[in-house]
């Protein structure tokens, strides 16, 4: 099989894995438009900066091969797919080819298992190790690990790649245990509060060197992520956010993914027929966020007595702040940080903005407006020397209304 046609079906197979890429873009292409730019091909993703730097990876899979059977995996071993597999050599040079073209600045790099997790994680192991030392290879590589495999290839991994990622797949044991019976929930956590341990005692070895000395090699610099597939199993909401609650206190994961189920061939009838709703994904998205940078627990964002799922028509904060009227209006003059991030339309920007400029004077409407605060969302639930919100509060379920999109005929032609 030709290089192009391995790359074909290698750089297809990895579009299922979310872990390094935007989604949830709209599909759209420039052919025969004069236009330049696509969202539908494979095997070139874009991965993001702490800076906001938008970077090019190579994204492929070593081989679609894989001796498990995932109900929702297309490259289960009983999947009726073509399969390819690269070697090691043809990963590196399709690396530096597309590198020095200026197509990308990086590789992503996961696979099927291959006879065990060693063996996968060492050919894996192998293209970042000729990468970096055969190559000096210096842009950013992205390895997803095996859970099963050795703690030295592990380590080993660490060493080479600036991230490393392990997939939790599913949020619930028991959805595990259905549909990937040969993975369990505790070898994968063991295999993540391995990397934990590492890097931060990387961290913490090269914290204590002097200053003067030459400090150890970083070890995954960029941490570590997984992912979770949403809609697959009958997991709801509540439970896969607790889920990844859990895996960032616990490991402390720079980052979930979360990938909404999409329909493969030849599905078993213990999946799903139709995938869920993209915005379901969107909404997990926002939730998350409120999770690690909001102050926000998994009770405020899907209590209990909900049903466990988040609301899909409006964001995940702005119904927090609907179902608790009592906490508002906020004194955005003298309220404190905390309840100021609850506020519906203020971002940490935002917040940030408010609390340098109320040092100067009292803050008003038209101040609002020259930080650019959303004053449609933001002005029914803060009050200021020039506005309140009066009863507007007492009756949520008409703000709810006034807030919310309005709604959109389908398209019988989509």
């Amino acid at each position: 099989m030709q290089t192009l046609e391995k790359l074909e079906i290698l750089a297809d197979a990895a579009k299922y894995d979310a872990s390094c890429a935007s989604s949830g873009a709209s599909k759209r292409h420039s052919l025969g438009t004069g236009g330049i730019g696509s969202t539908e091909g494979m095997g070139i993703c874009h991965s993001y900066t702490p800076d906001g730097r938008c970077v090019s990876l190579l994204k492929i899979l070593l081989t679609n091969f894989c001796i498990y059977d995932c109900v929702y995996c297309v490259n289960r071993v009983s999947s009726n797919v073509r399969r390819a597999r690269f070697t090691t050599d043809e990963v590196v040079r399709l690396t530096l080819d597309f590198y020095k073209r200026n197509y990308i600045e990086g590789l992503f790099l996961s696979s099927g298992i291959i006879r065990n997790g060693d063996y996968t994680m060492e050919q894996l192991v192998e293209v970042a190790r000729s990468l970096r030392e055969d190559h000096r290879f210096a842009g950013y590589i992205h390895l997803k690990t095996i859970p099963e495999a050795a703690p030295e290839l592990l380590a080993a991994a660490g060493r080479y790649a600036d991230r490393l990622s392990i997939n939790v797949e599913l949020p619930t044991e028991q959805g595990l245990a259905e549909l990937a019976p040969e993975k369990t929930l505790p070898g994968i956590r063991a295999a993540m509060g391995e990397l934990r341990w590492r890097i931060e005692e990387n961290q913490e070895q090269r914290r204590a060197e002097p200053v003067r000395k030459a400090k150890p090699p970083r070890f995954a610099p960029a941490g570590q992520s997984t992912q979770m597939i949403v809609g697959a199993d009958g997991a709801n909401d509540r439970s896969i956010l607790t889920a990844s609650d859990n895996l960032y206190g616990n490991y402390r994961l720079r980052r979930v993914y979360y990938s909404a189920f999409s329909p493969i061939p030849d599905a078993s009838i213990r999946l799903p027929t139709k995938a869920p709703p993209l915005v379901r994904e969107h909404r997990l998205y926002q939730a998350d966020w409120l999770l690690r940078f909001y102050g926000f627990g998994v009770d405020d964002i899907a209590p209990p007595d909900a049903g466990g799922m988040l609301d899909l028509d409006i964001d995940p904060k702005l119904a927090w702040a609907l179902r608790h009227p009592e906490r508002f209006p906020v004194d955005l003059n003298r309220a404190p940080r905390e309840m100021l991030l609850r506020v519906p339309g203020l971002g940490g920007r935002n917040v940030a903005r408010i609390l340098a400029s109320r040092r100067l004077g009292a803050l008003r409407v038209d101040d609002l407006v020259r930080l650019r605060v959303p004053l449609k969302k933001t002005l029914p639930f803060v009050q200021l020397p020039d506005h309140h919100p009066r009863a507007r509060l007492d009756d949520p379920a008409r703000l709810r209304a006034q807030l919310a999109p309005p709604p959109r005929q389908a398209d019988l032609f989509a």
